[in-house]
């Protein structure tokens, strides 16, 4: 088989072998390429040495049998025996659920994790999106260190037991998305700077100096990145990829990066013959993510909405603090704004960023479901300090009003693993860094970070240790017992209902709310459908609930009021 690396700087580079070294010859077709033929077999392990050091792992590793800092191995994609043929499943009318592989289960394996699927095809979602699952150092971690692109962390399975996974869920009539981080790598084991120029100092990240994007050698980083996403489209045979915090991705190109990636990713679909999507994490609020690249957009094919979120946190919880201070002075009017319009801040100003913030979506021309919502994403929960979800926090039938709004909304909704019962196992920050030294400023900065807010360094829970990953895995018996199946029944009614009535494609421009601040009610109408809930501790007269066909109910009516602290959902027929 043929061996390539991209090494510009180099002046020698051999390919080591199953111990064997081949010098690899200087490609003249493409600068700073190297290439050698040589037989080898799924399996074979291999490296590449620069200038006489010691052999590293190839940067394109599709398998990493030893972690980050050992050497490659040899995968035949060809060879897995797919047993579902799988036509893809779009974003239009998706319901996400986001799951890591690591906690999903206590084996923390992608096999453990395909045993769990059917009850996610019960359930009623249609896209398994997954958290990072490229190679770090240690077993344990959020995904979000890895530092091999194009690889599959080994600890879960390796290649072909994420393979195994997808190939189950297709089986289910389930899309899995992947999320992948394209904006920095992780702080060990990282090998790219000894290959060539993948990151350039004439930008900074909070992760140090910026993936090069723009600076010389940045036709082949970008190439680099999209070809491991492509490459995960196509040979895993994923639905859509999760795109981790493109705020961070620093292009001074006509043709930005991800412009680039979505007309590739929509290249290969087509090739496919099969659709592929693009969901981006942005904190921008910026119309041009998901507009056409025609419309000098980005053409990607939704995004997360932290705004919705937040407004819907500040309404369930009346926590202030941090970024949900510009949501907290009237959360019901947030939360309004953010099912009409989609984003909250859209041009005015941001008390937390102390300036103004976003721009305004055409709501005439953006469809609903371009928007991604949700009541907790890993995110929102790992970054608390005790990692505590939103259902440790409020009442089974506050929880049940959440779900409501996010399950039955206009937009494309996402569920946190274990969201959909209520589950109150921790999700917390853990990690498994082989480095003494890094593991110790990890667990120093930790509790650096919310010594600022008043928890004491005894509070906050160790991430090195391996408990706190144990504590975050799922307590599966939990989804029987009492609030928990109650709660997971009526989000498999709110799904049902889901499907039944709501036409993927509307438009913004279709969806109305009305509220009460005082009285904490709000109702969201689209589809058909009239969504009420009343966050109020008192029964509501809430404007509209008395017309249509009654659906479903969190909790009965004892008269003509909507009780507190309930969810309602009715067929108007218009």
């Amino acid at each position: 088989m043929r061996f390539e690396v991209w090494a510009p700087h180099a002046s020698t580079v051999t390919l080591q072998l199953d111990g064997q070294e081949h010098p690899m010859a200087g490609d003249p077709a493409r600068q700073g390429w190297w290439a050698a033929e040589a037989a080898a077999a799924a399996g074979s392990r291999y490296g590449f040495r620069l200038d006489g050091d010691p052999a590293r792992p190839d940067p394109r590793s599709l398998r990493l049998p030893e972690g980050p800092e050992g050497l490659s191995a040899v995968v035949d994609h060809a060879a897995f025996p797919w047993r579902h043929d799988w036509p893809g499943r779009g974003p239009a009318g998706a319901v996400l659920y986001e799951l890591h592989v690591g906690t999903f289960t206590a084996a923390g394996t992608f096999d453990a994790a395909a045993e769990r699927l059917d009850h996610l095809a019960d359930l009623g979602v249609t896209h398994v999106e997954l958290m990072p699952v490229c190679s770090f150092p240690g077993r344990h971690g959020w995904g979000y260190d890895g530092v091999a692109p194009w690889s599959v962390h080994e600890p879960y399975g390796g290649p072909d037991g994420l393979k195994r996974f997808v190939d189950t869920a297709h089986g289910l009539g389930l899309g899995v998305v992947l999320d992948v981080v394209h904006n920095h790598l992780g702080p060990s084991g990282n090998q790219l700077p000894s290959y060539g120029p993948y990151f350039t100092e004439r930008h900074h990240t909070p992760w140090g100096a910026a993936i090069n994007l723009d600076a010389p050698g940045s036709d082949e980083v970008r190439d680099y990145l999209i070809g491991s996403a492509l490459g995960f489209l196509r040979d895993y045979r994923l639905d859509g990829l999760r795109l981790d915090a493109v705020h961070a991705l620093v292009d001074t190109r006509a043709e930005h990066f991800l412009a680039q990636l979505s007309a590739s990713v929509d290249a290969l679909g087509a090739e496919l013959g099969r659709p592929l999507f693009l969901i981006a994490e942005s904190d921008q609020n910026d119309p041009r993510t998901t507009a056409a690249r025609a419309q000098h957009g980005l053409g990607l094919h939704g995004q997360w909405n932290d705004d919705f979120h937040h407004a819907l946190h500040t309404a369930l919880t009346g926590e202030a603090q941090g970024y949900y201070a510009d949501f907290a002075q009237a959360p019901m009017a947030a939360l309004a704004r953010t099912l009409t319009g989609g984003f909250f801040h859209d041009g005015g100003y941001s008390a937390f960023r102390g300036r103004r913030h976003g721009r305004p979506l055409d709501r005439e021309a953006t469809e609903a479901g371009r928007l991604v919502v949700y009541a907790q994403t890993h995110d929102q929960v790992g970054n608390r300090a005790l990692g505590d979800r939103l259902a440790a926090g409020i009442s089974p039938e506050l929880a049940a009003c959440a779900a409501a709004m996010v399950l039955c909304g206009p937009a494309t909704p996402m569920l946190f693993m274990g969201e959909e019962w209520g589950a109150r196992t921790p999700w917390q920050y853990f990690t498994d860094h082989t480095d003494p030294e890094l593991a110790e400023a990890v667990r120093q900065g930790r509790r650096r970070e919310f010594a600022a807010h008043g928890w004491t360094a005894a509070e906050i829970p160790d991430p090195q240790d391996s408990a706190t990953r144990d504590r975050s895995c799922l307590d599966w018996d939990e989804r029987e017992r009492g609030p928990h199946a109650r709660l997971l029944e009526w989000s498999r009614t709110l799904l049902a209902l889901r499907r039944a009535h709501v036409a993927p494609g509307s438009a913004l421009a279709g969806v109305r709310a009305e509220y009460d601040e005082q009285a904490r009610w709000l109702t969201v109408r689209h589809s058909g459908l009239l969504v009420a809930v009343n966050l109020g501790d008192e029964p509501a007269e809430v404007p509209g609930t008395g017309t249509g066909r009654l659906l479903a109910a969190s909790r009965p009516r004892s008269g003509p009021l909507l009780p507190p602290h309930s969810a309602e959902i009715r067929h108007t027929g218009t």
